[in-house]
């Protein structure tokens, strides 16, 4: 496939130009732009392995010929009256460097002449990368830490120490994920996340990644980066990919997946494509359900003309997924697995069942449960992206969509060991007086599990079997029900004007987002035993002589909308104007300067609450002690209307010190406004009576890129400061059983480091690969609130962690692989290495380092059908990736300490180990 830009002009003489293009292997490359100087009108097609254009008129040309992932060629050729047969062979571009970019730019330019810190990965790098989900293919780019640990979902991504408010259920909260330039999402708040709208498949044709630096100016809020999925764009014949998938993952769990990508023009200069994916997907870890099924559409329609494009798109999503809590370890310098629990297989999640709960909302209706459901995510996305040529080199370009977004969230919230002989184990059901003979039955077969008295428990003595049954470790699972339903309407915008001048490229422009929200949380707590394959357990207080008192329902399922309760909605409208210069000062030298002005609103309320109070509960039963607590809205509301003003500015120097290598230096200063968990969160029950701060963040790098013959690298060095950054942690009151934030703390980070990638190939057939990060990521004024276990204010403290290292952060990660292709086989090895991170800002605890490595092969059995075997974490690495705290209900990792340690050495805790080998075969079938 060609693509050739003509404009036109009168033809004199009608001549014939026959390309053939070739890489260096001598493959013929079958996608290309070819560009003519002066412009000419001409028709094009294609053969079996040459390209020819007729009707061209006698003259003199300069033609450059371009294709990603190889430098281009230019050349000058003189044509009169007679037809020209050509041959081009186009060296490889190891990085990509002379490949053009349009993410986190004004002006699209390649890499080589981009002042700012670029990475790509085409359709053939994506193709290696397991099916995971995005954190998975992001870890892949340097100067990224992921975290894709829980799924393909509840992931957490960040860039060069720019983390700290990025929390386990607002992993996305300094960058953009977008889809073809323009954000999934502007709205975030606790298990609402722009990851939970995307899923990547083959109609993504090209991933752009901007790491901080012009981030500030060129997007929404979104500071620390830019994370840019491109799809598709117009193929000039019917082609495009057919693809089979099927696997297994860790403990034999099954994977099934199917794709396409088709395209073709359909007549007039108007173009096609389609394409998607469904999957079926058991999990990388043992649970009792269907793990992820789902999949998506997506559709561009793109019609041509002289002065430019229209297109229409859409996307519509419908699918199920879920995300992994913790598993419980042991050994606080050398974390094993606790519990009979295994790094590799155990989920420790509830097990699937149907219930319905009382909607705390309504409470003559209920809501449906089933934790085997998962997120159930719903994305409806229709828009019109156009540009044109207004004459006098002004160009205008409008990028729009509306969309309509569901998720819903029926799973089960932490996964804590809690003692049988812990009060806390039957008061937090919300019965009066649950003393005395306790029954576990198994909620499914209804058969006697144990049976036990608790009466000792009060005054400090463990609790007694009376049977023979047992429940597995003396315990329960200190669990929850989770339902979380969050609606989302969205329209977004970005308008630019552009003039060109002879040196200078001016851009202005317009962006505009408004987003219509509402969210319902609702928790009750269950009965699950504490065990590799958790089971419900239905559970009575069986007292002689007195009324059996259910201490759940027949499912296990206990205090009825009790432990949690939200319900909020809100508007936002994000305003932002930018004006943007790209100055060409000499052939060798340009300045790159941008200035934006973002004016953000929130408008919602939050809904007061209280127990729903009754004698014998909702269900006027007092032999039903679950439905005493419901939790339902007073009547009162708080609300809270601000605005977020702030200015952002970036400015980059690129020096082109030859054709192959370039030096760049850019400072910037961007700001990031607050999310709706602020007020989601931080408000409970209480007037929301001051407006969140401002995240300051600083940022300076200064890099080098060069591309030679075997040999591609581009560097970064790099500082950034964090300043004004709130934390708060969740806590549980065993006391009163209250789930409450602690108050905010405002600090600030800095972090100085070094990002590269580089690419070594001393053989046509063989690539070295090696890309990564060293930096020092450090605390500059920090402090964490100590609630000491109670929402009672008499005994909190704040404790003082300045100077400490920021805690996900390792100072050194990097991939380093090999590529290697003889005839139709080619394959490769992947070493990723994670380096020790500090688990908490206390500094306290050690995540240590691991390696992944991962494996692929692909042999091409024709023109048109090639296989693909992949293996991620090939020797099944054990490596943890996060850290909850210790192993109690409500804990968090902030309220682990060094003497918290000294004094409990043998405690246990939770930690989240990387995803177990997924082994991938794939068919593909090539239009």
């Amino acid at each position: 496939m060609l693509f050739v830009i003509f404009y036109p002009l009168k033809i004199t003489s009608q001549n014939q130009i026959t390309i053939s293009v070739k890489n260096s292997k001598g493959i013929d490359l079958k996608e290309a732009k070819v560009d003519f100087s002066p412009s000419v009108s001409s028709s094009i097609f294609s053969t079996k392995d040459a390209y020819k254009l007729i009707n061209i008129p006698n003259g003199t040309y300069f033609l450059s010929i371009s294709h990603l992932g190889y430098k281009p060629a230019v050349d000058s050729i003189k044509i009169n009256n007679k037809d020209l047969k050509l041959s081009y062979i186009l060296e490889d571009d190891l990085l990509n460097l002379e490949t053009v970019v349009i993410t986190g730019n004004f002006n699209a330019k390649t890499k080589l002449e981009s002042s700012t810190s670029i990475s790509s990965l085409d359709q053939k790098e994506l193709s290696k990368i397991a099916p995971r989900g995005t954190a998975q293919i992001l870890q892949n780019i340097p100067g990224l830490f992921t975290d894709a640990s829980a799924g393909e979902v509840f992931t957490k991504v960040y860039t060069r120490g720019i983390s700290a408010s990025a929390e386990d259920d607002m992993g996305w909260y300094y960058v953009s994920l977008q889809e073809d330039g323009l954000p999934i999402s502007l709205v975030q708040h606790s298990y609402y996340a722009p990851d939970l709208f995307f899923r990547n498949d083959i109609t993504t044709s090209k991933l752009e990644v901007i790491r901080g630096g012009s981030s500030s100016i060129t997007a929404m809020n979104a500071p620390g980066g830019i994370f840019n999925f491109i799809s598709h764009k117009k193929r000039n014949a019917l082609g495009g990919d057919i693809q089979l998938q099927s696997g297994i993952q860790g403990n034999n769990n099954m994977f099934y997946r199917i794709d396409a990508s088709i395209g073709s023009p359909i007549g007039n200069n108007w173009y096609l494509n389609t394409g998607g994916h469904y999957r079926q997907d058991d999990g990388a870890r043992n649970t009792d359900f269907t793990f992820s099924k789902g999949g998506q559409f997506k559709f561009n329609l793109l019609k041509e003309n002289s002065r430019g494009y229209f297109k229409f798109y859409g996307k519509l999503l419908n699918d199920k997924t879920n995300r992994y809590t913790g598993v419980a370890a042991t050994n606080w310098r050398n974390p094993q697995p606790a519990f009979g629990q295994s790094f590799k297989s155990t989920a420790l999640m509830m097990p699937e069942f149907n219930t319905s709960i009382p909607d705390g909302r309504n409470l003559s209706s209920s809501n449906n449960f089933n934790p085997g459901e998962g997120l159930h995510a719903q994305d409806y996305t229709f828009g019109i992206d156009l540009s044109q040529k207004l004459g006098k080199n002004w160009t205008i370009k409008n990028n729009i969509k509306i969309s309509a977004k569901n998720a819903n969230w029926q799973t089960s919230i932490s996964n804590a060991f809690v003692s049988l002989s812990n009060p806390l184990a039957y008061f937090i059901t919300g019965a009066q007086f649950p003393i005395g003979q306790i029954v576990f039955r198994n909620a499914q077969s209804g058969n006697e599990l144990a049976r036990i008295d608790n009466s000792g428990i009060l005054n400090g003595e463990p609790f007694q079997y009376l049977t023979e049954g047992r429940l597995p470790n003396d315990a329960i699972m200190g669990t929850s029900t989770w339902l979380k339903d969050n609606e989302t309407d969205e329209l977004i915008q970005q308008l630019t004007l552009k003039k060109q001048f002879e040196n200078h490229n001016l851009n202005f422009g317009f962006a505009s987002g408004l987003s219509n929200t509402a969210v319902f949380t609702q928790g009750s707590f269950a009965f699950v035993t504490y065990e590799n394959n958790p089971r419900m357990l239905a559970v009575t207080l069986e007292n002689p002589n007195e009324p059996t008192i259910a201490l759940s329902d027949e499912n296990g399922v206990s205090n009825f909308g009790g432990l949690f309760f939200g319900n909020s909605r809100a508007n936002i409208t994000q305003l932002a104007t930018f004006a943007n210069d790209y100055w060409n000062i000499s052939n060798n030298l340009s300045l790159d300067l941008g200035l934006r002005f973002e004016s953000i609103t929130h408008k919602g309320s939050n809904d007061r609450y209280e127990p729903f109070s009754q004698d014998g509960g909702l269900d006027d039963n007092p032999n039903t002690d679950y439905d005493n607590s419901v939790l339902t809205p007073t009547g009162n509301i708080d609300s809270f209307n601000y605005t977020y003003n702030y200015i952002s500015y970036s400015a980059g120097i690129n020096y082109k010190a030859s054709n192959k290598t370039a030096l760049f230096t850019r400072l910037s200063s961007g700001n990031k406004a607050p999310e709706l968990n602020y007020y989601f969160n931080n408000f409970s029950n209480t007037p929301i009576n001051r407006k969140g701060e401002i995240q300051k963040i600083n940022q300076l790098e200064l890099g080098l890129k060069s591309s030679l013959t075997n040999f591609s690298i581009a560097g970064t060095l790099f500082y950034s400061q964090l300043n004004k950054i709130g934390a708060s942690n969740f806590e549980f009151d065993e006391t009163t059983n209250a789930v409450f934030y602690t108050p905010m703390q405002f600090n600030s980070s800095k972090t100085i480091g070094l990002e590269w990638e580089s690419i070594y190939s001393p053989l046509k057939n063989l690539k070295f690969l090696f890309n990564g990060t060293l930096q020092n990521p450090k605390t500059k004024t920090w402090t964490i609130y100590n609630a000491n276990g109670t929402a009672d204010t008499e005994d909190d403290s704040i404790t003082n962690y300045s100077g400490n290292t920021l805690p996900c952060n390792p100072t050194v990660m990097f991939n380093l692989s090999t590529e290697y292709e003889f005839k139709n086989i080619s394959s490769f090895v992947k070493w990723q290495f994670m380096g020790e991170r500090e688990a908490n800002v206390a500094n306290a605890f050690q995540l240590p380092a691991y390696s992944i490595f991962d494996f692929g092969m692909t042999y091409k059995i024709s023109n048109n059908i090639s296989t693909s075997l992949l293996i991620t974490n090939l020797f099944n690495s054990e490596g943890l990736a996060n850290f909850y705290g210790a192993n109690s209900f409500g804990a968090s990792a902030n309220g682990i300490t060094k003497e918290f340690i000294e004094t409990n050495p043998n405690a246990s805790f939770i930690v989240v180990p990387v995803l177990p080998r997924g082994t991938f075969l794939k068919l593909n079938y090539k239009i």
